[in-house]
């Protein structure tokens, strides 16, 4: 808009207080503090969600890793939260984003631990499997730097985790349903 403008703000203004109107409240500057305080804000956010991200592709790498053993959802999380702890501490410095990576090492430690084990007991072989989850890893850990899908993945792995634990048959069925006709 050009000076002459009629309607830029300083052109209306004198009009409305003429007419009897309230005179807008003026802007405070914008400062480069402003802007930083809030660019902090939203790179805390940020960098929470990719922490949370990075957790869960950690948890769901080293889930595959003792899945054949008993009580491997539990060391797989127990691995998972401090390696998410220390590589959102090592990356981030913060002591809050360290934790939530150790959280999302937690939620994909169990819920890698859990798809392995099962994997494993209705036939799937221990390489295919490390390979599948550790391409899982992959892209869930390039994903994490999307903004906000690290709170989405972390909430995936949660409701899957939750879907696992609750059993089923170790086999499944397939044609054979079919064959006893």
């Amino acid at each position: 808009m050009s000076s002459g403008d009629p309607f830029t703000f300083k052109a209306i203004n004198p009009i409305s207080r003429a007419l009897g109107f309230p005179s807008l409240p003026k802007r405070k500057p914008t400062g480069s503090a402003d802007k930083a305080a809030r660019l902090r804000t939203v790179g805390l956010w940020y960098w929470l969600g990719v922490a949370l991200g990075l957790g869960v592709a950690l948890g769901v790498a080293i889930g595959a890793l003792p899945a054949p053993f008993r009580g491997a959802a539990l060391l797989s999380a127990v691995l998972a939260a401090l390696g998410g702890y220390a590589l959102a501490a090592f990356f981030f410095l913060g002591p809050v984003t360290a934790l939530t990576g150790a959280a999302g090492g937690i939620a994909g430690g169990f819920c890698s631990a859990e798809l392995a084990q099962r994997t494993l007991r209705r036939g799937g072989t221990r390489g295919a499997t490390a390979i599948l989850l550790l391409g899982a890893a992959l892209i869930a850990a390039a994903l994490a730097f999307v903004p906000a899908l690290g709170y989405v993945e972390i909430v995936l792995a949660v409701i899957l985790a939750l879907r696992l634990g609750r059993g089923g048959s170790d086999r499944f069925a397939g044609l054979r349903t079919l064959a006893r006709d």
